[in-house]
């Protein structure tokens, strides 16, 4: 029988369980990382700002992609237009984003933050970047931007298993 102890850093972070295989795998490694991650974000933002994941996600987007099409966000986070539209009606209750009619286009709606959300965006930001410094102090300045840089690499893998 195979122990923990046996196993050496091959263990769950807590409870000391033997991983076995399951330690080769990235889809593994990446849920365990998450609950460090959501760990940081609920302690930073979650809480004291009363933001979620999924609405700093698309905030941050929106920021950073002035007249961003709620399409265009349903396909980059792979969810449906339902969801989406449900997720940026929240953010416009809140005040944190706008829906802007198109120039050229009657139909279309083009999504902008405003000036609150700006703001919320660019304090989460400094927040959790802050906050990662400190939770994931393991990691040297280095392995952090070579892990953000391979974790980027696996997300756009989801590209080639949609085809």
């Amino acid at each position: 029988m195979k122990t923990a102890a046996a196993a050496g850093s091959k263990s769950t972070p807590f409870g000391r369980l033997g991983e076995g295989a399951m330690h080769r795998l990235v889809g593994y490694q990446l849920a365990q990382a998450t609950i460090a991650a959501r760990q940081i974000f609920a302690a930073q933002v979650g809480g004291p700002l009363d933001l979620r994941p999924v609405e700093f996600t698309l905030l941050t987007l929106i920021d950073e992609n002035p007249d961003v099409s709620a399409s265009q966000l349903a396909r980059a986070l792979a969810v449906t237009a339902p969801n989406i539209k449900l997720w940026i009606d929240r953010l416009a209750q809140r005040g944190l984003a706008e829906r802007v009619p198109s120039p050229t286009d009657r139909r279309a709606q083009h999504l902008r933050t405003t000036p609150t959300g700006a703001t919320l965006v660019s304090d989460a930001l400094t927040l959790l970047l802050a906050a990662e410094q400190i939770g994931l102090a393991g990691l040297t300045a280095g392995e952090r931007a070579f892990l953000v840089e391979l974790l980027h690499k696996v997300a756009r893998c989801r590209t080639r298993l949609a085809e």
